[in-house]
């Protein structure tokens, strides 16, 4: 596929006739799972299992999450993950802290099929309560075997983690990992117009404020990011 294969609606998460379904119910691209697939067994050599904790994720998805976050059913947290109160923000206040841990619907890379949560199975015991904070893995965490084996591997394989660092816009995400080659394809056609038409939408809470900052958004938590750098 190309980039001038990919539609408006696959890119927002509105057709998904481009995945295949990989561990029960989570899918992800066509073309990821054979590279996937090799990632996983070179890790397992290395004594890590990777599973996926999520994959693809559909508009009507993310759009719940975020109308959740914005209307106070779901919790607003700080950059170091302690809670907010909405009461005592403006909502353009609201609107950087969603942002901060929650893609705009329609702009996730989840969308997409090329990027995944991951964790290692083999790091934990059975029925352990996967968190995905930073936290875990870190030095010390549960998962900072698994995330120094992709510092060091994840390349060979295609595969990169676009939010591995604070950068001042979406939070640090260790376990985001993205198939570069056809994520880029889709990267090529993020601009503003389409995060424009994307939330040009009644339906999104903080529609006007969001199309009020969307030079800024694109900019902070939307375009690509510099690579993790490998080695």
């Amino acid at each position: 596929m190309n980039s001038t294969a990919i539609s408006f609606d696959m890119m927002s998460g509105q057709n998904g006739d481009h995945l295949c379904n990989v561990d029960g119910d989570i899918r992800l691209h066509a073309a990821v799972v054979t590279p996937f697939r090799a990632l996983q067994a070179a890790a397992a050599k290395a004594g890590l299992n990777i599973q996926i904790a999520s994959g693809y994720r559909d508009y009507p998805r993310q759009l719940a999450i975020w109308n959740a976050k914005a209307t106070g059913q779901r919790p607003l947290l700080d950059r170091h993950s302690n809670a907010l109160n909405p009461a005592e923000m403006t909502e353009t206040e609201i609107l950087w802290a969603i942002l901060r841990w929650s893609a705009l619907p329609g702009c996730s890379r989840h969308h997409w099929g090329t990027d995944m949560d991951i964790w290692d199975q083999a790091a934990v015991p059975v029925n352990y309560p996967l968190q995905l904070t930073p936290d875990e893995y870190a030095p010390g965490g549960p998962f900072a075997p698994l995330s120094e084996w992709l510092q060091q591997h994840a390349a060979s394989y295609g595969f990169g983690r676009p939010y591995a660092v604070d950068r001042g816009g979406v939070a640090p995400e260790p376990w985001h990992l993205s198939y570069q080659p056809t994520a880029e394809q889709f990267e090529a056609k993020l601009d503003r117009a389409f995060v424009c038409k994307v939330s040009d939408n009644s339906q999104l809470a903080l529609r006007d404020t969001v199309l009020a900052h969307l030079d800024e958004i694109l900019d902070r938590f939307i375009l690509p990011q510099p690579r993790e750098k490998h080695g």
